[in-house]
């Protein structure tokens, strides 16, 4: 059984909105003029430092290319959160060159549950300051948020702040709703590492396993932390920068 086709909405949401951290922006050309503006990770830098199905362990395997909805495809309908509809539908054209990202979807062992999704986005620190700050104000202010892509039902998700990591500001929740009686529960995170932003998701239906969505969250932050050279929460650009060499 593959999970309920709500469940693979709200993880292409995801994607789309909390790593909203990345919209389509150009630095502006005094910064550039200046010299002042940071050269950012690559999209090739930022893939190697997503998570792969062998970091998840046995069963976990990397999801189609066309298994689920992209940013760049319609945005999913969402009622009951204005701050994340508004994050949805903004960016749901994608980024480009001036915003390098990447992004992964990883089935589990049981017709893809649990579901694990991450998107890395590269930009300018102060957008990615303001950015990470108004993903964090909709985590904050919803409550609750009804997604209804391609069903005949809507499900309704609960939201509940949630610590996943180590730093307790990190922004995360944890989402919760039912369809046809089906359990369906969600994490998701989001962090700074420099002018990199992650958006973090964990999908699993009939359970809510928070020990392994933080376990998992957690090896997400290391091995971005491990491939580009900065740590969680930092304001300083990653050390791996589009300008160096790195071995795949």
């Amino acid at each position: 059984m593959s999970l309920p086709r709500p469940l693979h909405a709200l993880a292409a949401a995801a994607l789309v909105a909390a790593a909203a951290l990345g919209p389509t922006v150009a630095v502006s050309a005094a910064a550039s003029a200046a010299g002042s503006a940071p050269v950012l990770p690559s999209a090739d830098q930022l893939k190697a430092a997503l998570l792969t199905a062998n970091d998840l362990g046995p069963g976990y395997t990397e999801a189609p290319a066309s298994g689920s909805p992209g940013p760049s495809e319609n945005p999913t309908p969402v009622s009951g959160c204005d701050a994340l509809n508004a994050l949805i539908n903004m960016h749901a054209t994608g980024s480009g060159p001036a915003t390098p990202r990447a992004e992964t979807e990883l089935d589990g062992p049981d017709g893809g549950n649990p579901m694990v999704t991450e998107a890395l986005t590269a930009e300018d620190p102060a957008r990615l300051a303001t950015d990470f700050a108004t993903a964090t104000d909709a985590f904050r202010t919803c409550h609750t948020i009804t997604f209804n892509a391609g069903t005949d039902a809507s499900v309704t998700f609960t939201v509940t702040p949630v610590t996943l990591g180590d730093r307790q500001d990190a922004p995360a929740v944890r989402l919760d709703g039912t369809l046809a009686g089906v359990q369906l529960s969600a994490y998701l995170g989001i962090e700074r590492f420099g002018t990199v932003g992650m958006a973090y998701g964990f999908f699993q239906r009939q359970g809510a396993d928070a020990q392994t969505a933080s376990m998992q969250y957690r090896s997400a932050v290391a091995k971005v932390e491990r491939t580009l050279g900065t740590t969680a929460g930092s304001t300083t650009p990653p050390t791996v920068t589009a300008t160096q060499g790195m071995s795949v």
